[in-house]
């Protein structure tokens, strides 16, 4: 248990300073400072010392454990970067649906996605690897994330996938200028390799 403690620290510790680094570079100062400090809760930090594996998120084999996973309950109604945030009960539908997230937040968590698999591939991640990871999730998580900000979404990891990082955050930089996204789909199309 003791050497979970600082093999945790040391891992989620690494994620958020990736994180703060590249939302830095597009001009997210707070968020990047910000980022993911509920991880540092006893509820997220204890099951992460938990669970931890090093090479996939503690709170996947939680929720494999038990059927849920009370730190990602509690992390993701803390952290707006997160679609699950920003899902609502629409009354015109009759269920639950994703609202569109700020651009803002939209940026932070392809930072997120981009530092999650920095962390988890190691010396195995390529630009590609947010887009595959975000393909193994894709079929059952689009159904809750609005239309405008899936487009937005596939449309940035392609860029990252196809172009790197340097184009995709110039990207981001203006996108964030511009205050919005909408166009995604058409984007998208045209992106399309």
């Amino acid at each position: 248990m003791n050497h979970n403690v600082w093999h945790h620290f040391v891992t989620i510790t690494q994620h958020k300073l990736l994180v703060m680094k590249n939302c830095f570079r597009v001009g997210l100062y707070r968020q990047g400072l910000l980022h993911d400090l509920s991880k540092y809760s006893p509820v997220e930090f204890l099951t992460g010392v938990k669970y931890y594996q090093g090479n996939r998120s503690p709170n996947s084999v939680e929720r494999e454990e038990k059927g849920y996973s009370l730190a990602w309950l509690h992390h993701k109604g803390r952290n707006k970067h997160h679609f699950e945030y920003w899902i609502d009960f629409s009354r015109i539908r009759g269920r639950l649906v994703g609202v569109k997230m700020p651009v803002n937040y939209l940026v932070e968590m392809i930072m997120d996605r981009i530092a999650a698999s920095k962390v988890y591939r190691g010396k195995e991640y390529t630009d590609a690897a947010a887009w595959e990871y975000y393909q193994h999730e894709r079929s059952f998580v689009t159904e809750f994330i609005h239309p405008d900000t899936v487009a937005e979404l596939e449309h940035i990891l392609l860029m990252l996938r196809k172009s790197g990082e340097r184009k995709t955050f110039a990207y981001l930089r203006q996108l964030l200028k511009r205050g919005d996204y909408g166009k995604g789909k058409e984007k998208q199309r045209r992106a399309a390799p």
